[in-house]
């Protein structure tokens, strides 16, 4: 018989924090014991008590740890232990936009780490598709492969591994009917790499877009005349992505958004640069530079981040948010939008994935459907 493991803490639940006992066995949470505490309590209280919450979720990430997604092999396994070693329990593996036949070979690699977490890393949801079906004129990062979508294609793709959620450009021709068909047969699809007016936003929203790809950055900006896909976003969408590194975004246009988006998560867009030194790396077919905190191309364009979950909350904190909003932020607004109901939050039945912080925020422990995590 498999033994209840525990640990106490203070212990963020739906409910609040709750200063007690978390018990969990064979990968679930089997139930928390304790008393209600204040976030203030937490945050200042005297003694050694750590701080646990939910195990941060990624939709956005493609690479860590000098691998890129992109590169096929066992690299999706490299990126989920460099992860999970920031606290992210669950991701999905991003791809760039490149040629059909990578972008295949590529989700080839990923199928099996999809059907089977890899001891020590971070459990692999699926992939997200963030290219190849994006509007040339706002690449961003993405190298120069953009095409139109069709169903019959993606269906392929998924056979290969499964495609949870898809950024589309909802200016391009036939992309507002693609998302109703999308949406019916249960794929997530999100507007980003768009070069598309206000109204093109809303059309896809209604038409069942469920958020925005990294908002603000390669899309239509605001302007009180002409408000852009960001004034789609800001006034009508309940979910969004967002990279909070605090140099894709400034912290005056994350404060903005969440304030209009009440569901508002964070992203990582973490490129093969994440927890390495600086120097090249690979983006997909991009050879990119980490320096300064930042990874660029050469012409000095933004190409992803070396951002990780655990300091995206550290930042959304040193913003003024209370440790509960901002974990939120990076665990249960993703979960779910993604509909994840056993994720992103800690309750019985619940997967036993969370993370241990000190009083300054900083990792102390992590566990993945109840297997202790190696920080080393």
């Amino acid at each position: 018989m498999t033994s209840v493991q525990h640990i106490d803490a203070d212990i963020l639940t739906p409910q609040g924090f709750v200063r007690g006992r978390l018990d969990y066995v064979e990968g679930r949470v089997s139930a928390i014991h304790g008393s209600p505490v204040t976030e203030s309590q937490v945050r200042h209280d005297a003694g050694e008590r750590q701080i646990v919450l939910p195990g941060f979720i990624d939709v956005h990430v493609h690479g860590g740890g000098g691998r890129d997604t992109m590169e096929g092999g066992d690299a999706a396994g490299q990126i989920g232990r460099l992860h999970v070693r920031h606290g992210t329990t669950s991701m999905l593996a991003t791809t760039m936009t490149a040629p059909l036949d990578e972008i295949r070979s590529a989700l080839s690699a990923l199928g099996p780490f999809c059907a089977q977490r890899a001891p020590g890393s971070a459990r692999l949801l699926g992939v997200h598709l963030e290219g190849p079906y994006i509007n040339p004129g706002k690449l961003g990062a993405q190298p120069d492969f953009a095409k139109p979508a069709t169903l019959a294609e993606i269906h392929a793709l998924h056979a290969l591994a499964p495609i949870r959620l898809i950024t589309l450009a909802p200016e391009l021709p036939g992309t507002l009917d693609l998302i109703a068909e999308l949406r019916a047969e249960g794929f997530q699809v999100q507007i980003g790499h768009t070069a598309g007016t206000y109204e093109d936003g809303v059309q896809a929203l209604q038409h069942g877009a469920g958020g925005f790809t990294h908002l603000f950055n390669a899309m239509s900006g605001l302007h009180h005349r002409e408000p852009g896909m960001v004034g789609a976003a800001l006034a009508h969408a309940k979910y969004a992505e967002i990279i909070p590194d605090l140099l894709h975004v400034h912290p005056g246009a994350i404060r903005v958004a969440m304030r209009a988006i009440p569901c508002m998560f964070c992203v990582t867009d973490s490129t093969a640069a994440a927890g390495m030194p600086d120097g090249e790396y690979s983006l997909g077919r991009h050879r990119v530079t980490k320096c300064m905190g930042g990874v660029r191309l050469p012409d000095g364009t933004l190409a992803g981040s070396t951002l990780t979950m655990d300091q995206a909350l550290r930042n959304l904190v040193g913003l003024g948010l209370e440790i509960e909003d901002a974990s939120r932020r990076v665990s249960t607004f993703a979960a779910d939008y993604m509909g994840l109901e056993d994720r992103g939050r800690l309750q019985p039945g619940a997967w036993a994935d969370f993370v241990v912080l000190d009083r300054d925020l900083q990792l102390q422990g992590v566990v993945v459907e109840g297997e202790k995590i190696d920080l080393a």
